[in-house]
């Protein structure tokens, strides 16, 4: 299983999104969180906006919904467009109907767990999600330091879903750049929401392909 690189528009210049999405057409997807200043102490961007990027991105849509009430709103996102809804559990009455909803509307359906949420009871459902979201750093603003103690949920949740021969994928987010990404590799991750890595960088698309090939090369070499 090949790495795949999800760069973080939170990083992106606001003022010019569409440039800044034809700046990363080698990226597998692009990342967008979507706050409500409710969930999570920030606010981005609403429904209006993702059917906008949808309209211009040049790469499928990630959207990582980090809301209240996402029995009530993740299935419109699906509608709009994005290839993939991750909805944070902790907010969800019913995290496998709205998952069964997300699928219906035809994108992949993903659940996220926060630093302090157990990823356990979730692993008994795998065959619900196409991918597992474990953040490497509390939600809710870019730029926030790795935090290494989670390596070992990423490795539990790898080794589960390897178990279970299912196709899906595990995706951290939190302080992912050369080195780190690296280690959550080796611990089973092979999808990287990527923010200033990427756009920090003078050449994101190089940026992209180096932090891929670090993944791919730690994901040939397992931490034990």
């Amino acid at each position: 299983m090949h790495a795949r690189i999800h760069p973080s528009i939170l990083a992106a210049d606001f003022a010019n999104f569409e440039r800044e999405l034809s700046r990363i057409t080698t990226a597998d997807m692009v990342h967008v969180d979507v706050m409500d200043n409710h969930f999570v102490p920030n606010l981005t961007f609403g429904l209006p906006m993702v059917q906008r990027l949808v309209q211009v991105s040049p790469v499928p849509l990630d959207v990582h919904l980090m809301i209240e009430n996402p029995d009530r709103w993740a299935v419109g996102y699906a509608e709009a467009g994005a290839a993939s809804v991750t909805i944070s559990v902790e907010a969800a009455g019913d995290p496998v109907e709205i998952a069964r909803g997300i699928r219906r509307a035809g994108a992949k359906a993903a659940i996220a767990v926060k630093p302090g949420t157990d990823v356990e009871p979730y692993l008994a459902t795998l065959e619900e999600w196409d991918m597992i979201l474990v953040m490497t750093v509390e939600p809710g603003f870019g730029g926030q330091s790795f935090q290494t103690e989670m390596m070992p949920k990423v490795r539990r949740t790898a080794e589960a879903i390897a178990a279970s021969g299912l196709d899906v994928r595990l995706q951290v987010d939190g302080g992912i750049a050369s080195g780190t990404i690296a280690e959550a590799a080796r611990h089973g991750a092979d999808t990287f929401v990527a923010g200033s890595a990427v756009y920090g960088s003078d050449d994101p698309e190089r940026a992209i392909a180096e932090l891929r090939a670090e993944a791919d090369a730690a994901l040939s070499t397992p931490a034990h």
